[in-house]
This record gives structure tokens, sequence and C-alpha cells, in this order.
């Protein structure tokens, strides 16, 4: 028997018996106990080649997670691409690589290296841009300036020097008297440049200028500013504010006219405002630039493919068609998608096959609640409730046949490290599902709910620090009030595979061949 579907995703919440500071072992959640004993369950890969990535020893993410979730595929993702793309050259055959190498050198120019500096494979790897700066040495370019983002999230969070360690050893190797690297300015993710849905602006303001005009407070070397903010604020890698390095009181490397800028991301949520900055300079009205240099500038990736930005990348992103929504558009379907800010392009953007428009106004049916910009362990329990109000109201409204949510709490919380609010964000989450529960039961839904990737599972590192990082977990998979004889399959499954089971349950079981199986008998 067909029936509508829900689907929850509890973001960052990772199913495993190891308890390396597990928050959601420790937390109260009786819902998700219920879903996890008393109805059909199993746990699904989340991480690893099952989304995509280069090796099982990748942790997943929530890009790649609800790529896979809103396509029922695995496609190369990431880090892979650029793997690929750099061992076989291509990357600098592309017209965003030469571009940007003939700009600077009929200007007499610098390049310069904008990104996450770790080996996270999140947002970024090290491997990549020192790459590239080996390359650009190569090829004549006179002088390269990185301007280094700390992480502290997708790493440990105190681990920032061990990477600007690395860095500066590759400049001592490289460095002569036809060329010179350095890192010009840096900061933590958390507080400049790296903003994502538009959340916070004035973080990107800030990193523009710590990055382009060199403005912001000084130090001698990357390693004096860490240990100094260290110090004077017991910051963790994320959150150090920003600084600019120079000689006196002149920056080593600002971006000026007739300099080549590459934002080594190649993750596109935290990518996108950045190179919005220089795409759209002419018209940018988010806040005062004050300089606007002439410069070539190129993301890894293109970060939103509808958008067309940047005009300018190195490598292709994953083209992904016969995804689930294009699917149920062609059948008619409405469907209903919600989230607060944090996660509200995972539900859309991402789950659309990196599409920023909707395959059918009429059909599909998007809505954000806004996110508090507030440090999420001062609220973990974020917007939860509202979340679920929309929920209920869709749900009630019988409008849809596929609806479908996010909630952050478990990933975004949790990478602040701070493990007695991860237990109230994943309670949080827990309290709501009771509701989602009971909605469905009494319209007569089956609920889907299930992670995208490990994150509150695992808050200690092996000496015990708090770790901001996602974990290698599987993740938990339940069917809630699914129609009648429903059970889960024995079988080694992800993300990848929860496509054909929404598909399954709402009755159509004609869809794309390149789908993965149901999880479902």
């Amino acid at each position: 028997m067909a029936k509508p579907v829900v689907l929850v995703v509890m973001d960052g919440v990772g199913w495993t018996d190891k308890d390396n500071g597990n928050a959601v072992m420790h937390a109260y959640k009786p819902q998700i106990e219920e879903l996890m004993t008393k109805w059909p369950h199993t746990t699904i890969k989340a991480s690893g080649v099952a989304v995509g990535l280069p090796s099982d020893s990748d942790m997943g993410n929530s890009e790649v997670g609800h790529n896979a979730l809103g396509c029922g595929q695995i496609y190369s993702q990431g880090a892979k691409l650029v793997n690929e793309s750099i061992e076989s050259g291509d990357i600098y055959k592309s017209s965003a690589w030469t571009g940007a190498v003939d700009y600077l050198k009929s200007h007499d120019g610098k390049l310069h290296f904008v990104g996450l500096l770790s080996d996270g494979n999140v947002h970024s790897n090290i491997s990549h841009l020192i790459a590239m700066i080996k390359e650009a040495k190569k090829e004549g370019i006179k002088e390269v300036r990185v301007h280094a983002l700390l992480d502290g999230r997708d790493v440990p969070e105190t681990s920032a020097l061990q990477y600007v360690d690395q860095l500066e050893e590759t400049f001592k190797e490289l460095n002569d008297d036809t060329f010179h690297g350095c890192i010009a300015s840096g900061g933590g993710r958390m507080e400049i440049t790296m903003d994502r849905y538009e959340a916070d602006w004035s973080m990107v303001e800030r990193g523009w200028h710590i990055h382009v005009m060199g403005d912001g407070r000084k130090f001698a070397s990357t390693r004096e500013a860490i240990e100094t903010y260290r110090a004077e604020g017991n910051y963790t890698d994320q959150y150090l504010p920003g600084f600019v390095i120079a000689n006196g009181d002149t920056p080593v490397g600002t971006i000026d006219d007739g300099d080549s800028v590459i934002l080594f991301n190649f993750r596109g949520d935290r990518a996108v405002e950045f190179s919005k900055c220089f795409d759209y300079m002419d018209n940018f009205d988010k806040f005062d630039m004050v300089k606007k240099p002439k410069v070539y500038y190129a993301g890894m990736l293109q970060y939103d493919g509808d958008l067309h930005l940047p005009k300018n990348f190195l490598v292709e992103p994953p083209h992904i068609e016969h995804t689930m929504s294009e699917f149920l558009v062609q059948k008619g379907v409405k469907s209903y998608a919600v989230s607060e800010t944090q996660k509200f392009g995972h539900m859309t953007y991402f789950w659309n096959g990196n599409r920023s428009d909707k395959f059918s106004e009429e059909l599909e049916t998007w809505e954000e609640v806004p996110s508090d910009v507030i440090p999420f362990d001062q609220k973990p329990w974020m917007k939860a409730t509202e979340v679920t109000e929309k929920m209920e109201e869709a749900i009630a409204s019988g409008k849809y046949q596929f609806i479908r949510c996010n909630y952050p709490n478990g990933d975004m919380v949790g990478h602040t490290g701070n493990y007695e609010a991860t237990i109230i964000g994943v309670e949080s989450v827990d309290l709501n599902l009771r509701r989602i529960m009971d909605a469905c039961k009494k319209y007569d839904y089956t609920l889907l709910v299930m992670a995208d990737h490990g994150n509150s599972d695992e808050m200690l590192d092996k000496k015990g620090n708090p770790k901001t990082s996602h974990s290698l977990a599987k993740v938990p998979f339940a069917v809630y009030n699914g129609p009648e004889g429903t059970e889960c399959k024995d079988g080694d499954f992800g993300l990848a595979n929860v496509a054909a089971t929404v598909c399954k349950i709402l009755g159509y079981e004609d869809y794309p061949e390149q789908w993965l199986e149901a999880i479902i008998k």
C-alpha cells in the first residue's frame, strides 16, 4: 500500500557503541531509542566511498550526504574530484588556471590562494594547495601569497600550527632568487570569510579587510599570531580572530590590481559569499568593500551551478542527474522541505543535485527558518521547535506526499566541542521527534528518520581532548508507521539507498535504473 512519506535528517547524529564522549549515547532520547528498537531499523554508511569520497578513512559531511540522499547514487565528490584532476594534470590545463596565470604575468602580479588550511577533506585539503604552489613556481610565477583560514572543526581544535609548519616548510624549500611565497593573512573559519547561506555577512567583511586590504592586527609571523591570540583569549582555531602578516607596518601580501586569486576550497556552501565579492564586485551591496582590486578570480570548483558562481573554476563539479526531486516532479508529487538557515541549503540546493532552482515551482515548496546568529553551544536547542511546527503544519495540510526536514543541532552544536551542550542539542531533536511521530501517526504518513553523518557521537579525541570534527560512524535509519509488512533488508547500505526507499513507500518503483536499491523489503 502506497503511503505519503516524511523524512527527518538528524544532522550529525552517528550511531555507535564506541564511547569517546558519545553525546548521542548519553543523551536522554526515548524517541530515538523507540525507533531503533521497536520499529524496522538498521544502520547505514555515511562516509568514505559510500558517499563518493576517496577512501573509507574520509569523514562524510552534510554536502555529500545530502547529495547522496537526494539523488540515490554515488558520485565522485569534493576531494576525490580534485585529487583526480591534480593527478591527471587536467587542473593545470583548465581555462581558469591558465587564465589566472596569464593575467598575473601580463600585469606582473601576485598569485593569492585563499582557503581552509587543513587536511580535513571536508572543505579543502592542504595537499591540493601545496601541489598548486609547486606548479606555480614551475610555470614561472614569481610571488605566491596564502591567506590561511584555520580549521579546528574538521580536524583537532588546536591543530593549526602543524599545517602552518607544513606550508612554511614547503615555502622554505621553494623560495629562491626566482620565487617567493609566504602566508599573508589568516584567521579562524568561524570568525572570518567562510560564512554560509548569508547568515552573517560581517564574517565575510572582516575577511575582506584582512585578506584584500591588510587591514587587521599585524604580526611578524603566523605562529606569533596564533600563539598570541591563544594566550590572550584561549581561542580554539576556528574562532581565532583575523590577523595580517607584516614587515613592520607593511602587510606582506595585500590583494591588488593585476593579481590573481584562487579560492582552493572545494566545498561550496562556505565559498559562495566570498566568491560573490569578486564576481559581483561592480554591483556589490552587502558591505562597503572600500577597496575593489582588478583581479582574476577563480574557485576550485563552481560552487553554485545555477548562479554560475564563480565564473572561473579549476575543476568540473559532479554533474548530478536523475535526482529524486526530478523524478517526483515527473510523477506529479508535491513535496515540502524545511530547515533553519544553517542547513536550509542542504535540504534544497544539495538535495536537488547542486541546483539553486526548483524543478517545479508548483510542486516543490521550500521554507527557511532563520537561524540565530549566536554560538550554537549557547543555545543548543537552536530552532528545532520552529522547524517542528512547520513540519506539523505541512503534514496536517494534506497538500504534500513527501515532506522532509533537517535538524542541525547534532552537527552545529557538536562542532563547538561542548559536550554538555551537544547532549542538550541531541535531546532537543529527540523531544521534537515525538511531535513528528504523533503527527505521522495521526495523518497516516510513514516516517523515515536518519542522519547524514556522525559528529555528536564522538566528542573526544584519543587524548581525551574536545573533538569538533565529524566521525566515521554509521548513522541510524528507522521506519515508523510504514506500510504493513515493512522490514529492513540485511545488507551493506548507505545514504544513496534512501531515495529508492522513499519512492518505494510512495508507491513508485519505476525509479531510475541508476539508483541504488531500497533498504526495505
